[in-house]
């Protein structure tokens, strides 16, 4: 399996829609391609093409699921991943793949690559850093979710504050205490989206009321 074969696929497919290619299809196809080297997924993620490059995003994320996958193999989906960001310039493209391929890697490692992803003046990077702790959340981790949290609290790219609102969010489903404290010590200061989604599971009176401490727009 190759670069090449998976675009020449990918265009076959287009063939039956003029006004884009559906993400479903994008999904399907990489599921086939998901023993394709990595080396070549690589290729395929440095391409103008942004369906070319949702395509490698998406492979790398198989690969990550599967659990065929080697120890070595992840590493070089990881290391990957991160090496690689500058291409990886959407929020769907991070969420796609932040969980497994960078989430489920350093699960069992130590997960300092999570905090320097925070400090980073790529928004990316930074929405990167937390929703990678998906994969902790899912484990009944929050610690970290709520540790980056703190970091990205008061960031001003959208789609960073949209991450920080829906995954306190997640993993205050497994801790509600925890979200509260986390928004007692915030409610006030943080930017609005954030709140909105960090409050959608609570009952109407609870959302009002937090919304009532927001100060910001």
């Amino acid at each position: 399996m190759t670069a090449q074969e998976f675009i020449a696929t990918l265009k076959i497919i287009s063939k039956e829609y003029p006004k884009g290619i559906p993400k479903r299809e994008i999904f399907s196809l990489s599921k086939e391609f998901q023993y394709m080297p990595v080396k070549e997924v690589l290729k395929l993620i440095r391409k103008k093409n942004s369906d070319y490059r949702l395509g490698a995003i998406s492979i790398l994320d198989w690969k990550a699921r599967n659990k065929k996958t080697t120890p070595e193999e992840k590493y070089k989906i990881y290391t990957g991943y991160i090496e690689n960001h500058e291409y990886i310039d959407d929020w769907g493209m991070v969420d796609r793949a932040a969980p497994y391929v960078v989430g489920g890697y350093l699960y069992d490692k130590d997960r300092k690559p999570l905090y320097e992803l925070a400090e980073s003046t790529n928004p990316m990077e930074r929405r990167t850093s937390i929703v990678s702790t998906y994969y902790f959340i899912r484990k009944n981790e929050i610690e970290d979710t709520f540790k980056i949290a703190e970091l990205l609290v008061n960031d001003t790219e959208h789609f960073v504050q949209t991450a920080v609102g829906s995954w306190v969010r997640e993993a205050g489903k497994r801790d509600e205490k925890r979200l509260k404290a986390f928004l007692k010590d915030h409610a006030a200061t943080i930017p609005r989206v954030t709140l909105r989604l960090a409050i959608e599971k609570f009952d109407l009176e609870t959302r009002k009321y937090y919304l009532g401490l927001c100060k910001q727009k």
